[in-house]
């Protein structure tokens, strides 16, 4: 029998190295798992212009399709964390691919509301001299803008690119809640109490919205679910490969 096929979609910011726990917990199971590195991270070249979910799910949808031969579909698994549950639920929702379970660890996809906070970060990442032209700050940079982009939680902006600043801007302003209500594969989701990069609030709503879904909940753990309890999650994913 051909191994089942696990695929997993890393994080913004992450890489294909963000499963190595999971990869580990995992040895010795069915399973051939393929952990792409998404365009803009790791080994992956960005994009020649902004993207959006819908770009990278058609990526994701291409280098699948170049890695495995005809019989080597349908997939068993198709697994997200952050962002790449992002990308995950629009391959779900849109059936193109013969996914048959879906893994979402504290997926993105609700956009988060716009506290003082998210709008002062928004400011910085398109303009940060704006707020560094104050008195005082000024004579901060470039230590300043360090400083006001780790204390505004938007150290994505500061590192990345400006065709990666924009696309990072137009996949987290997509609500992808529509998207959820088409989803009808076995699902299952994972999330962090204590998760401060995507609430524990948007799992419960996610849970609501993908029919028949069950809501696997960790006190205290946040957004690295994936990382900290991967030994967790490797048990769930066990329960659905063929014995």
């Amino acid at each position: 029998m051909k191994p089942s096929i696990l695929l997993c979609l890393h994080g913004w910011g992450g890489s294909k190295e963000s499963f190595t726990e999971l990869r580990n917990a995992l040895a010795g199971s069915p399973l051939e798992i393929l952990t792409p590195d998404l365009p803009g991270f790791g080994s992956e070249p960005e994009p020649s212009h902004p993207w959006t979910v819908d770009d990278y799910a058609d990526w994701v949808e291409s280098w699948l399709r170049s890695k495995l031969p005809a019989d080597r579909l349908p997939l068993t698994v198709v697994l997200g964390h952050s962002h790449g549950g992002r990308i995950a639920i629009k391959l779900a929702a849109r059936g193109t691919l013969p996914i048959e379970h879906l893994f979402l660890v504290a997926a993105a996809g609700i956009p988060e509301k716009k506290n003082l906070k998210h709008v002062l970060g928004l400011l910085l990442a398109k303009g940060g001299k704006l707020l560094l032209s104050i008195p005082g700050l000024s004579k901060m940079q470039p230590a300043g803008k360090k400083l006001l982009y780790r204390l505004l939680r938007v150290h994505d902006y500061e590192v990345a690119s400006p065709v990666m600043r924009t696309t990072h801007q137009n996949v987290t302003a997509e609500d992808l809640r529509p998207e959820l209500a088409k989803i009808s594969i076995p699902t299952d989701i994972f999330w962090g109490t204590e998760d401060t990069m995507t609430p524990f609030t948007n799992g419960k709503e996610m849970h609501r919205l993908i029919r028949g879904s069950k809501l696997h909940i960790f006190e205290g753990v946040r957004h690295r679910i994936h990382r900290d309890r991967a030994g967790e999650i490797a048990t769930v994913i066990r329960q659905f490969l063929p014995s």
